[in-house]
């Protein structure tokens, strides 16, 4: 939870804006609350079927915009539009599976955005040694693509994005246009 607030606070410090699930509850809502606390702009997409699940509806008044989508694909397309760069942060099952989606997309070449686990604790260290094992065993073919940065310090999720993605600008030539997209 102190790592979900310290990145919000980091995001607004930052002057980005936070795209993300739209939960009030749990490390999203203290992502959330970090960026609000902070001054900086929330959007949060949210599945119709999960707003009383993982969300209160006073708390999503708080938001500076809210989508509302029929299902997961179209909030998980949404936020992939939305989206300059992918942060993990530790968490469950759905965490592992958006993050491993966003992957996915990379290794088929329809992105190059930035993609961070936050290692705190080292809580993704198993997560590392299945994509090293899955490389080394030949399963992914284009490894190159599936590079996401490992970052053990919320401090350091800011300016690693920031560093990748002005990288990426500079190798297209460009830089100018991708950071004025951040």
């Amino acid at each position: 939870m102190a790592a979900g607030r310290a990145l919000g606070r980091e995001i607004a410090e930052y002057g980005l804006r936070l795209v993300y699930g739209g939960g009030t509850k749990g490390i999203m809502g203290a992502v959330a609350s970090g960026v609000l606390s902070g001054g900086g702009q929330v959007t949060g997409i949210i599945p119709e079927f999960l707003i009383d699940m993982e969300a209160t509806r006073h708390s999503l008044g708080q938001l500076n915009e809210l989508i509302v989508t029929p299902d997961m694909h179209a909030r998980k397309h949404t936020m992939f539009e939305r989206s300059d760069a992918f942060v993990a942060l530790p968490g469950g099952i759905g965490t592992l599976e958006e993050i491993v989606e966003i992957m996915t997309w990379a290794q088929l070449g329809r992105h190059e955005k930035p993609m961070v686990f936050a290692n705190i604790n080292g809580f993704w260290d198993p997560m590392m040694e299945l994509l090293r094992h899955m490389t080394d065993e030949g399963f992914l073919h284009t490894a190159h693509r599936v590079q996401p940065l490992i970052v053990d310090d919320v401090s350091g999720i800011i300016p690693a994005i920031m560093a990748q993605a002005a990288q990426l600008a500079a190798d297209r030539g460009g830089e100018d246009e991708v950071i004025s997209k951040m």
